[in-house]
């Protein structure tokens, strides 16, 4: 694989990722939405106004794992299901099918990474000069989490779209996936504790953890925030597992990027056997 072809590729995706105006409103709605949230996050306890940075991150936690998925497998659809004639023209030319694969997801998750990062940042700077920094490091540490979660519903995203004969196809089954991973994966792993013995069902609850990029997500991220013991005890046996808080939010996070990894390794192959 030449990485200057991938490099040339990804620039290119970027650009366009960039001009496209959805891409330009979701960053000015993702940076609104943070702004609310931030502000009125603790409206139930009758405190309007912008709280730190840690209760800050946990009002953002819901927002994150609803959207940003949703944003990444719209994205992935949308540039590897182009318009008629488009797809043949990108792989017409004298690269390789892993190439342009690598390269559009790398420009698509720069470009979304901005956008997402725009609208942390406005968030973060008027949190910082209304509450103080305190908590900052939890910050940039849920929006570590966020990039990650990206990315692999970015490759998911692609993995749907090049196994996709058509557009439409490619959308119903992003959103498929959405419902699966986001709402349907822990309501399914709910029936299935239920059904458990408490012993059996605290190992279900850690099994079925690492099955889905969401739930790690976001029990990475309470984890930053010092929320272990809302698992009971297997928040207790997570954290007993791996030997300290930070320790296994990280361990989370390093398997996200596996997933990552599986997602854009299937794509790859099917990409290779397409009829284009």
């Amino acid at each position: 694989m030449d990485t200057r072809n991938v490099a040339i590729i990804a620039s290119q995706e970027l650009r366009i990722s960039l001009r496209s105006r959805w891409v330009q409103i979701f960053a000015v709605v993702f940076a609104v939405l943070t702004l609310a949230i931030s502000y009125f996050g603790m409206v139930t306890s009758i405190v309007v106004g912008f709280e730190g940075f840690t209760r800050t991150t946990a009002s953002l936690l819901n927002l994150v794992l609803y959207l940003v998925p949703m944003l990444a497998l719209a994205a992935a659809t949308s540039s590897f299901c182009p318009e008629q004639g488009a797809a043949e023209l990108l792989f017409s030319q004298p690269v390789s099918r892993g190439e342009v694969l690598f390269g559009k997801i790398l420009g698509l998750y720069a470009s979304l990474a901005i956008a997402v990062l725009f609208g942390f940042g406005i968030s973060g700077f008027i949190v910082a000069s209304q509450s103080g920094a305190e908590g900052v490091s939890r910050y940039l540490g849920f929006l570590g989490v966020t990039f990650i979660l990206l990315l692999s519903f970015l490759c998911l995203g692609a993995l749907a779209a090049v196994g996709s004969a058509s557009r439409i196809k490619a959308l119903g089954i992003a959103l498929a996936l959405w419902f699966l991973f986001v709402l349907f994966y822990d309501l399914m792993m709910i029936g299935l504790v239920g059904l458990l013995d408490p012993h059996s069902a605290r190992a279900a609850v850690l099994l079925g953890l690492f099955g889905n990029p969401v739930d790690l997500a976001r029990v990475a991220g309470l984890l930053m925030l010092g929320g272990a013991t809302i698992f009971g005890a297997a928040g207790a046996a997570l954290v007993r597992t791996f030997g300290s808080t930070g320790l296994a939010a990280t361990i989370l996070c390093l398997l996200n990027l596996c997933w990552s990894v599986a997602f854009v390794t299937v794509a790859s192959r099917v990409l290779a056997r397409r009829e284009i």
